[in-house]
């Protein structure tokens, strides 16, 4: 009953629109109220322990140094670079629009950042040469690649949560986040091909590329510092973040100097924004994982997966499916913090490496980034190209399809996620 009454306290208050981190709160202190004598102030002290980590630094600062690269100049230098290399393939505006989001993914850890900053530059581009719905949703779409490349907000998250290293998390997420980069571009030659889209000659020409490779020097050189710092052991990924807030607000005022006064008090009120809404959200998240650990649903899940099959592949496949309904309806973010203690403990019974599993999670979870109703990329790309998500649906399947592919292949050859972990760390 204490598990029944939870989840559907917590479904009703996202049903009727209740923010993630209220829905969280109210559905453990309406339970643990009704179905028990712990003191609610329990939860207070949860989410206050939870918070007290140095590693969930990273978020704030990551989140303010998208913001600073974004409106620094360093995006559109990014866009210019990959433009000079595939631009003039058929399909490269669509081509240079994936590799920006790789290199700006490579800056700011989000998927949103991600869609926003590289798709104010990109969205009105691709309208002159495709159909105003494929340039929106291959936007969205490369976004995705935000919280894969590293570093990742996501892997914090998934770090924080899991008591996985999130150094680790950072070095198994280079090749999946390089996948989902090669298949997207591979997808945007396909259609261009199949609907005769023209390729982009004008202004396009390679012969630019060491023009903007210098151009766009410092903004290459920032996931240099971060992953470069990270792996030679200079500093820990949150200090990383520091950095790299430091080095973004030094090359956007001073190298670049598109940062003003007023944009600086913007980005400063925005980041603080959104990093307040996380951490309520995170803190009140660690709360009901304490519940559910105290009333043993993880082993309960366990026993009744084991129940289907004992083959890790097969019960991770399901977790998969799972993943992928979630998504539509709950974000990144939360459903991470959820479902980590949910399920983690499961498949580390059935042998699966937690790095692996921190990675088909994530995969899995952005995939809902891009699926309604609940796709936050969808929004921003609307938002932005004013094409309708129905609209972008559409074009969006075969980017879903390649996804959902894709998760098959990391869940069945772990090797992909953890090669480089295990060449660099074990």
């Amino acid at each position: 009953m204490e598990i029944l009454l939870l989840f559907v306290l917590l479904t009703f208050g996202l049903f009727i629109g209740v923010p993630i981190g209220i829905s969280i709160c109210l559905a453990t202190a309406l339970t643990l109220f009704f179905t028990s004598h712990i003191p609610l102030i329990i939860i207070a002290q949860d989410a206050f322990a939870a918070l007290d980590s140095f590693p969930l630094l990273a978020i704030p600062f990551f989140i303010l140094a998208g913001s600073l690269m974004s409106s620094g100049g360093i995006s559109k230098r990014l866009v210019a670079l990959a433009e000079s290399m595939v631009g003039d393939i058929a399909g490269g505006l669509g081509m240079v629009t994936v590799i920006a989001c790789m290199f700006f993914g490579a800056i700011s850890g989000s998927a949103v950042a991600t869609v926003s900053a590289i798709g104010m530059l990109m969205i009105p581009a691709m309208r002159k040469k495709y159909p105003e719905s494929f340039g929106a949703a291959l936007t969205a779409a490369s976004g995705i690649v935000g919280v894969l490349i590293p570093p990742s907000i996501p892997f914090v998250i998934y770090g924080v949560v899991s008591g996985a290293s999130v150094g680790q998390m950072f070095i198994a997420g280079i090749i999946p986040g390089i996948l989902v980069g090669l298949g997207f571009m591979v997808i945007c030659y396909y259609v261009a091909k199949r609907r005769n889209f023209p390729a982009t000659k004008d202004e396009v020409a390679r012969r630019g590329f060491w023009r903007n490779f210098i151009d766009s020097f410092w903004a290459l050189m920032i996931p240099v510092i971060i992953l470069g710092g990270i792996y030679a052991g200079i500093f820990s990924p949150t200090e990383a973040a520091v950095v790299a807030v430091v080095y973004g607000l030094i090359v956007g005022k001073f190298v670049y100097k598109e940062l003003t006064f007023k944009s600086l008090f913007n980005i400063f009120s925005e980041a603080s924004l959104v990093n307040g809404a996380t951490s309520f959200m995170i803190g009140l998240s660690m709360a009901f994982a304490h519940y559910l650990a105290m009333e043993q649903i993880p082993q309960k899940i366990g026993m009744a997966l084991s129940a289907i099959s004992n083959n890790m592949i097969v019960v991770m496949l399901l977790i998969i499916v799972f993943l992928l309904i979630v998504g539509c309806f709950i974000d990144n973010i939360s459903s991470t913090i959820i479902l980590t203690p949910i399920f983690l403990p499961v498949m580390k019974n059935l042998g699966m490496d937690p790095i692996h599993f921190g990675i088909v999670l994530t995969v899995a979870l952005a995939t809902g980034f891009v699926t309604p109703p609940y796709g936050c990329n969808l929004f921003v790309a609307s938002a932005i190209s004013n094409v309708s998500i129905e609209r972008m649906t559409k074009e969006m399947i075969p980017f879903i399809l390649y996804m959902v592919l894709l998760l098959v292949i990391l869940t069945v050859f772990p090797s992909l996620s953890l090669c480089l972990v295990d060449l660099l760390y074990r």
